[in-house]
């Protein structure tokens, strides 16, 4: 979610960009809760990323903000949340990122993201970024740990658009590892590594992949009643207009969208959002 130079300047030109111009972007915010509201605690911003809080009636929304724009080939981004005790924290972007294409595959051309949430008791937290599209040639690994405890409640997003579609571009190249790891009082419940390389919508036009989908999504809901909203979330699928599936395991609900349009896949988050947050979604998203 970063970049170290124009984006303008990058989408349509082969990039020759020197190892010091490579942004290294970091955020770290820590939240406690006083009384019933929740407040920031520390904030360290670094190289172009900043975090920013509408306010709002319930809990704290914080919103990240990547002022260069986009994310190029070597950018390196660390983003740390430390959720406390009984808080409310609602973490977004300010708008769907961009992931430009890279000079090659190789890994000092890659776009790194890395986003850390440890969550405390009886604290709900949620990473709700808007959506990553991915431009041909794009190189990124992301990277999503959390570390909650037994009685939190977390909700996780991620979802990708492949390729400029309004631009024409329906056929993408590129390379994408996207990794997440979910523990529960220090034991391991959720993991799931994504690898997407070479000619990328070859694979998504694959009938057994994605048939041909250009937007996917994954929501991870972890609670102590997660398995009991399972029924409630498939309903809300049956008119989502998505390829869809849901399932509970082990305290929490995975649920799955694919579509051949991204306005799809966004329609049918938001309903789940709705849902699950019992509240109105983020309002940066409209």
């Amino acid at each position: 979610m970063f970049a170290g130079t124009c984006p303008s300047e990058l989408a349509d030109a082969p990039l020759k960009i020197p190892g010091r111009a490579r942004a290294r972007g970091e955020i770290r915010a820590s939240f406690t809760a006083i009384g019933e509201r929740t407040r920031l605690g520390r904030l360290h911003e670094h190289d172009g990323l900043r975090l920013r809080f509408p306010r709002t009636a319930r809990g704290c929304e914080a919103v990240l903000v990547n002022t260069a724009g986009g994310v190029i080939g070597g950018d390196h981004a660390k983003l740390s949340f430390d959720c406390g005790p009984h808080t409310d924290v609602m973490l977004t972007t300010q708008a769907a990122e961009k992931i430009y294409r890279a000079q090659s595959r190789l890994d000092d051309d890659r776009a790194c993201i890395e986003v850390t949430l440890k969550v405390g008791e009886a604290a709900r937290a949620e990473w709700l970024p808007q959506e990553t599209i991915l431009f041909d040639q794009a190189n990124l690994r992301r990277k999503l740990e959390v570390d909650m405890a037994a009685s939190a409640s977390v909700t996780l997003l991620e979802s990708i658009v492949f390729g400029r579609m309004a631009m024409g571009e329906h056929s993408l190249t590129g390379s994408l590892h996207d990794r997440w790891r979910v523990r529960r009082e220090d034991r391991l419940i959720f993991a799931e590594d994504l690898r997407l390389a070479n000619n990328i919508t070859d694979v998504l036009d694959r009938p057994a992949c994605g048939a041909g989908a250009r937007a996917a999504a994954t929501l991870l809901h972890v609670s102590p009643d997660a398995p009991q909203r399972l029924d409630a979330i498939r309903d809300v699928l049956e008119s989502a207009g998505c390829e869809s599936g849901a399932s509970a395991l082990n305290g929490f609900v995975v649920v799955r969208l694919l579509s051949a349009s991204p306005e799809k896949v966004r329609s049918a988050i938001l309903l789940l959002l709705n849902l699950l947050r019992d509240r109105d979604a983020p309002r940066v998203w409209n």
